[in-house]
Order: C-alpha cells, then sequence, then structure tokens
C-alpha cells in the first residue's frame, strides 16, 4: 500500500490517469476540485490533506500547489507526470477545464514549465513521460504500491 502523489503541469494527464486509477477502484483525490484549495490554484487546505493523509496508507493524490513540499515526508512516493511544453498547450486549449486556453495562461504554462517543473523534479522520487498511453502510465503507478494486487 502506498500514499502516491502524482504532479506535473498543466496539461500532463493528471486527471486522466487519475480517473483511470478510480476506475480500477482505487482511492483518488484530485486536488483541482472539491475544495482542496481556494479555488483559484491556490495553496492546498493543509488540514484537510493532513486529515487524508493520517486516514489512509492507499491513496492517488494529483495536484500542483505551491504548499504540496510540505507534506513530501507523507507520501511514500512523488511521481512527477511530464510532457513537452508543446503537448501541455495542444492539450490545455481542448480539454473542457477552460484554464489554458488563452495566449496569456499558455504563456504562464510555459514560464511554469521552465521555472517551477525542475522544482518539481528535484522533489520527485519517479518520473513518468506523460505521453505514454494512459493505462501505461497507471500500471506504473500501481506498481508503486509495493503489494502484488491488481
Amino acid at each position: 500500500m502506498a500514499r502516491v502523489l502524482i504532479t506535473g503541469m498543466s496539461g500532463a494527464g493528471k486527471s486522466t490517469v487519475l480517473a483511470e486509477l478510480a476506475g480500477r477502484g482505487h482511492l483518488t483525490v484530485d486536488t483541482d476540485y472539491d475544495g482542496w484549495t481556494d479555488g483559484h490554484g491556490g495553496p492546498w487546505n493543509e488540514s484537510r490533506m493532513s486529515a487524508l493523509l493520517a486516514s489512509t496508507s492507499h491513496v492517488f493524490v494529483s495536484g500542483t500547489a505551491e504548499n504540496q513540499r510540505r507534506f513530501y515526508d507523507r507520501f511514500d512516493h512523488m511521481v512527477l507526470l511530464s510532457a513537452p511544453v508543446e503537448v501541455l498547450i495542444a492539450r490545455v486549449a481542448s480539454r473542457a477545464n477552460p484554464y489554458g486556453r488563452s495566449v496569456e495562461q499558455q504563456r504562464e504554462i510555459r514560464t511554469y514549465v521552465a521555472e517551477v517543473e525542475p522544482l518539481l523534479r528535484a522533489g520527485a522520487s519517479v518520473v513518468l513521460d506523460g505521453c505514454l498511453p494512459v493505462e501505461q502510465i497507471a500500471d506504473a503507478l500501481e506498481s508503486l504500491r509495493g503489494d502484488d494486487r491488481r
């Protein structure tokens, strides 16, 4: 069993792989929704995240927040899902979530890839290619659990 953080830039495939994992029966939390932040991409609700991580030994958490580093010692794995910036831009331009459609937001994503992704990479225990098929990414994430359940 393991607590796994899946982090990365907008468009890397975090929500897509989380949906795949949920479909396989895993407990998942997408911190972009349901009040985990202030709703504007801010920091995680620290008391809520602390309670979650204290209450379960098996969860896949997805998100990127300025305070996520405070929780690294409570995750068994920090996984960076990474993809080339042009792939990220193409994905955010065509998804349901409206963030990333404007030129300004796309410029912001390019800046985050240059400035934030290296910090995420430095804290990651595993880096996965976000261009792989979602099933392969989910398989790799499941392999981090430390047990042989499927």
